[in-house]
């Protein structure tokens, strides 16, 4: 985080090292266009996986969501593809919210997840949750 503010306030000036155009952290990460705008959220979040024959959990701390997925840090190890089940304590809601959701990304112990099969009453509340974060950014 500390690295993206000094890139922005280096292009901002236009007193950056490098003579590479600025590249922002989400364009890093993919090179595809987002279908939804993410926010910045900070919350504890659960995930709960089946490896080598058993199932596992860890635990990770949330850093951006949007309406398709989320991002995170965690404590446990991952691979790109794999399914999980995560549970998001979310503003506006008084429990977890359970959804599942595919590992899309990777970079050291950053995740991003994108989830799967939300249903009506999902869909609505992290729709919510994503207009709330809006008013705060």
């Amino acid at each position: 985080m500390a690295e993206e503010k000094k890139a922005r306030a280096a292009a901002a000036s236009g007193n950056g090292e490098s003579s590479a155009p600025s590249v922002s952290v989400g364009e890093q990460k993919s090179q595809y266009t987002r279908r939804f705008p993410r926010f910045i959220i900070d919350v504890r979040l659960q995930v709960k996986m089946f490896q080598a024959g058993e199932f596992r959990s860890c635990w990770g701390r949330s850093t951006e969501m949007g309406q398709d997925g989320i991002g995170a840090t965690l404590t446990g190890s991952l691979e790109p593809g794999e399914i999980v089940t995560l549970e998001i304590p979310l503003p506006l809601t008084p429990y977890p919210i359970k959804v599942r959701a595919i590992v899309r990304y990777r970079q050291g112990l950053r995740y991003g997840f994108e989830f799967l099969t939300l249903n009506d009453n999902q869909r609505d509340t992290i729709k919510r949750v994503c207009e709330y974060l809006a008013t705060r950014a």
